[in-house]
């Protein structure tokens, strides 16, 4: 049980570090969060202000969360939810591999698969949820009751993403030309 516990630990430390500091590059690096702001708005996320602050946030919280174990699933949820809609809104057309032209997905998808994968399997032992005595509570995962921790997981996942892919979607929507006018 060791051998898993480190396992989960690292990728816990990779993924939720990466993500953290993605959220800090975003509000405090480069360009800051103005810079963060104008970008999504290139990617037609508007307002691009809220859609930066959000996904800073979220990149942010829900990654030193994950890093510790702390509210693991909703943690996990979080990173999975932003990294779908990166990979929808901006690395989708691009190809696979990361060092194509415009990005390619593989990163992202990665931290996608990554995210969600430690949303459903936990924290494991060596955890601030095994410690706070919550990973029980969290996992909810008896054999019993899998099918409904399944739906709750995968149903904020899709609400987190939905919400961002929606926004993505009207704005979209809203520059690009009719067939009708071409």
């Amino acid at each position: 049980m060791d051998a898993a516990n480190l396992g989960l630990l690292m990728l816990r430390l990779a993924v939720g570090g990466t993500m953290a500091a993605h959220g800090y590059n975003h509000i405090w690096g480069g360009g800051k969060i103005k810079g963060t702001a104008g970008w999504f708005e290139s990617l037609g996320m508007k307002p691009g202000k809220l859609h930066a602050w959000l996904a800073s946030i979220t990149e942010l919280g829900a990654g030193a969360l994950l890093a510790l174990g702390l509210l693991t699933p909703l943690a996990g949820a979080g990173c999975a939810a932003v990294m779908l809609v990166a990979w929808l809104t901006n690395h989708r057309t691009n190809g696979f591999f990361i060092f194509r032209p415009g990005e390619g997905y593989e990163y992202v998808m990665n931290l996608f698969v990554a995210s969600l994968a430690l949303a459903f399997i936990g924290a494991g032992e060596w955890s601030l949820d095994h410690a706070f005595d919550i990973a029980a509570d969290l996992d909810d995962c008896d054999e019993a009751r899998v099918p409904g921790a399944l739906k709750r997981r995968v149903a904020v996942l899709i609400e987190l993403a939905r919400v961002g892919v929606r926004v993505c979607v009207d704005d979209w929507s809203a520059h690009v030309p009719s067939r009708a006018s071409s």
